[in-house]
């Protein structure tokens, strides 16, 4: 593959750079990008998150706006516009200071208010991804509207699922300009662990059936279908059976979820272990992975699983149809359908066999379709392409 021009200059524009599948896709993909020559730059329009640090040591600046942290003090009915303004106005500096020949936004939050700002700065080549299915626009019907007219003033736009494409392609945008990138993994992180060290670490015995999911505790990840389920379950697991919930809870759900889980009787079974940066590790000490969504784009969490060796166990939205083979890597299900959920769960917890071949079978699917390589590469190839033709294509 040609390396990107020298000197080329890319600013990522994102809400912030806490730990999630997107951020984590961000780490993986921009210093390799920046190894093959950009120069590149992230603008945050909150804060710099928990993951900034590990951006700025990769070589890849990190700006967030002026007075961030003075203004996340206030209330946020006053936060909100004043930072929303603070982001635009450090965006436009960032803009006429470097002004970066590619300017890629990334999420909705970003989208909207760092593309409006960006149609002040000098022009450039804009672009946007989006990795979620588009139903949060049912809620913000002015805000959806003000998204597909952006649309129109973008030369390219990448989903990273079908599904996800599928939304774009009804939001008027035409076949041209979109693009399929599809997340990519680093399969190597994912070798090497010491199963048993990792479980003793947790406390859990060698014979245990580990089940795991990896998910910022939000209501559409699933995790209250989840606790149903395996309440439903219980007598035809192992005796000694674990889940380990791993993710931030961004949603404030926690207290409830385990509450939950006291009531149905299952509570001694869960390990609440919050936001971790040992995710392959974890992986290596279960058995079983699940994601339980209502709705998805395209999950790094599953392809993380299948690279660790696991079945995975996914409720059928978005593109985690497009990375879980039914049958063959793993089993679909239903969003919203504890029942079946708890069945497919039970199915593997019986059959050690199946778990085996599912998981050989999603670590090869990974090493050929998903190789974080590939999606370098498709990265690299769109880059150069914009910039051969570089100039913006005038809005309609």
């Amino acid at each position: 593959m040609t390396p990107t021009a020298q000197g080329t200059s890319l600013l990522v524009v994102i809400t912030d750079l806490d730990s999630g599948g997107t951020e984590r896709q961000l780490l993986a993909v921009l210093p390799k990008l920046r190894q093959r020559g950009l120069d590149i730059g992230i603008c945050v329009l909150t804060h710099a998150g928990t993951m900034a640090q590990q951006f700025t040591a990769a070589g890849i600046s990190v700006h967030e706006p002026v007075g961030a942290a003075w203004l996340g003090r206030l209330p946020s009915r006053l936060a909100r516009p004043l930072l929303h303004l603070a982001s635009a106005l450090t965006l436009l500096r960032l803009l006429y200071r470097r002004r970066p020949e590619i300017l890629h936004f990334i999420l909705p939050p970003a989208y909207l208010v760092g593309g409006l700002a960006s149609l002040a700065a000098p022009p450039g080549i804009r672009m946007m991804s989006r990795r979620s299915l588009n139903l949060y626009q049912r809620r913000y019907p002015l805000l959806a509207r003000l998204e597909h007219w952006l649309h129109r003033r973008m030369q390219a736009i990448i989903g990273n699922a079908q599904a996800v494409l599928a939304d774009l392609r009804a939001e008027g945008v035409p076949a041209a300009r979109l693009h399929l990138i599809r997340n990519g993994i680093d399969v190597s992180r994912f070798a090497g662990v010491d199963r048993a060290v990792v479980r003793a670490g947790l406390g859990i015995g060698g014979d245990a059936l580990v089940l795991i999911v990896v998910a910022n505790l939000i209501p559409y990840k699933g995790h209250a279908d989840l606790l149903a389920a395996l309440a439903q379950v219980q007598d035809r697991l192992p005796r000694d059976w674990q889940l380990l919930c791993v993710g931030h809870d961004t949603g404030r759900i926690g207290p409830a979820l385990q509450q939950r889980a006291l009531r149905d009787g299952i509570a001694g079974h869960l390990h609440w272990l919050g936001s971790r940066d040992d995710v392959p590790q974890l992986l290596a000490a279960a058995d079983v992975a699940l994601l339980c969504s209502h709705e998805e784009g395209f999950p790094n969490a599953i392809l993380e699983a299948m690279s660790a060796g696991l079945p995975v166990i996914a409720t059928r939205v978005g593109g985690s149809a497009e990375a879980v083979l039914d049958g063959e890597t793993g089993i679909l299900v239903p969003p919203r359908e504890p029942r079946l959920l708890g069945d497919a769960i039970a199915a593997l917890a019986g059959d050690a066999a199946r778990r085996s071949a599912y998981g050989r079978a999603g670590r090869r699917r990974v090493e050929r379709e998903f190789a974080l390589e590939r999606a370098v590469d498709a990265y690299d190839k769109l880059y150069r392409d914009l910039l051969a033709r570089h100039r913006p294509m005038p809005a309609k």
